[in-house]
């Protein structure tokens, strides 16, 4: 069984930072991909960013020069670290990964900035 639990959420003033941190466990024979996705209310779900296991990078246009994804293989981790945080970027906030060529979803970790 693989799980995907999500850390690091919370309330934030415009222009502040935040750090999340999703950690996978469970049997795991490849990690083909961790990234974050986040939604809205009134708006789809979209990709955040992405990381591919060869440490390929995929962002947003909208958090370019922002936000950085990084991952640790030992600990089994990705990370999304968020600067110059704005209004615009208040949303649920869900750790995505490829596991052993399946797809797995986090519960969700609330990130609020306040303008």
């Amino acid at each position: 069984q693989v799980q995907l639990v999500e850390s690091g959420g919370g309330l934030v003033q415009a222009g502040g930072s935040l750090r999340l941190s999703c950690a996978a466990s469970g049997s795991m024979f490849s990690i083909n991909v961790m990234g974050w996705y986040r939604q809205a209310p009134g708006k789809q779900r979209e990709l955040v960013a992405t990381v591919t296991g060869y440490g390929n990078t995929n962002y947003a246009g909208s958090v370019k020069g922002r936000f950085t994804i990084s991952r640790d293989s030992a600990k089994k981790t990705v990370y999304l670290q968020m600067n110059s945080l704005k209004p615009e970027d208040t949303a649920v906030y869900y750790c995505y990964a490829v596991i052993n060529f399946r797809d797995y979803w986090g519960q969700g970790t609330q990130v609020t900035v306040s303008s």
